[in-house]
Order: C-alpha cells, then structure tokens, then sequence
C-alpha cells in the first residue's frame, strides 16, 4: 500500500472545516457513499463562488483509494490525507475549477 501525503498548511493546525464526516468503523462502501453525499450538500448549501472544505474520518484503508478516485470524478480536490494508528483523515475541497463534473456516475 502506498502511503499518501498531501500537506496544505493549516489543515491539521486549526483550518476552516465546514463539516467533519466521523466513518469510524464503517467499511467499503458506506465510506465512499457517505462521502459522496456530504459533497453533494456541501455543494448545494453553499454558492457556487463559496469554498466548504470536508474533513472525512475513517478507518477502512480501502478508502486510501477509494477516496482519492471519488475526488476525482466529482473534480473536487483532495487536499490532504493524514494518517495516524490506522486511521485516516481527509481533508476535501471544492475549489477544484471542475467541480463535480461526473458526480452522477456511480462507483
């Protein structure tokens, strides 16, 4: 498995989150499914001119894959990925010039 590092300064530090998805526990696909919504209300809550950021919790290391691929379907940004003792923080974006594009495609 190969270990993904992304750091945006700040994120780990106290950034904005505009919501915090906790999956601990759940495994392949409600991860993936959970995700996919909370970007989807995230979308529609706020403007389009509006950044949200997403900040997804989990445990399942299938997500290490999964996440970064729905991430790029639904042309959102995968900003960081922090792993510490088997679990795994995401940190998402929509400030990705294309968003959501692909978004009704399923996994």
């Amino acid at each position: 498995m190969n270990s993904l590092q992304f750091t945006v300064k700040g994120m780990k530090e106290g950034g904005k989150v505009s919501r915090t998805l906790n999956l601990l526990g759940f495994f392949c696909p409600i991860p993936i499914h959970e995700t996919k919504a909370a970007i989807f209300s995230l979308t529609a809550q706020h403007e389009s001119n509006t950044a949200w950021v997403l900040e997804v919790v989990c445990d399942d290391p299938e997500t290490l894959r999964d996440i970064p691929t729905l991430c790029d379907r639904m042309g959102v940004n995968l900003l960081e990925v922090v792993e510490n003792s088997g679990e795994y923080v995401f940190f998402i974006s929509n400030t990705s010039d294309n968003r959501l594009k692909g978004a009704g495609q399923d996994e």
